[in-house]
């Protein structure tokens, strides 16, 4: 029987494709938890109109993210820390860098920001940001002595 998966299935699929499992299988597991649909020409129908909306979806995602890529990349970003003699004794960690750019009207999740650890040296350093799946901007963290 072919089925449509609606959810990811563990060692079956990703959500929409069409699979071929055993007719027991999918009445009793697939289509009882609503984890798929039996494969008919509505239900194709169907799911063609939602691949072309998360593709309309995924476009407006990737051109707000670009434009937000310029946006961020036009700027730089600078942080006073406490030094003496060229050494840093507290550092700039991706926490900060979100309120710094949440002041500037970026709203950023931490997470999104790619720094593995916290900067902690003086002068400029590059930071990555995941904007969207294989979007990522660039910018410059530039510490200072207070």
């Amino acid at each position: 029987m072919k089925v449509i998966l609606l959810n990811d299935v563990k060692k079956l699929g990703k959500k929409g494709e069409v699979k071929e499992v055993a007719d027991g299988y999918a009445r009793n597991f697939l289509i009882a938890r609503g984890l798929a649909v039996a494969e008919s020409d509505s239900s194709k129908e169907i799911l063609n109109k939602q691949k072309a909306e998360e593709a309309k979806l995924d476009e407006a995602n990737r051109k707000q993210a670009k434009e937000l890529k310029a946006k961020i990349e036009s700027q730089e970003f600078i942080f006073k820390v406490n030094a003496k003699d060229g050494k840093v004794f507290n550092s700039v960690s991706g926490k900060q860098i979100e309120e710094e750019l949440a002041k500037k009207g970026l709203k950023i999740d931490k997470k999104k920001i790619k720094e593995p650890k916290p900067i902690s040296t003086l002068g400029y350093s590059n930071v990555k940001i995941e904007l969207y799946k294989d979007i990522e901007a660039t910018i410059k963290v530039k510490l200072i002595e207070e």
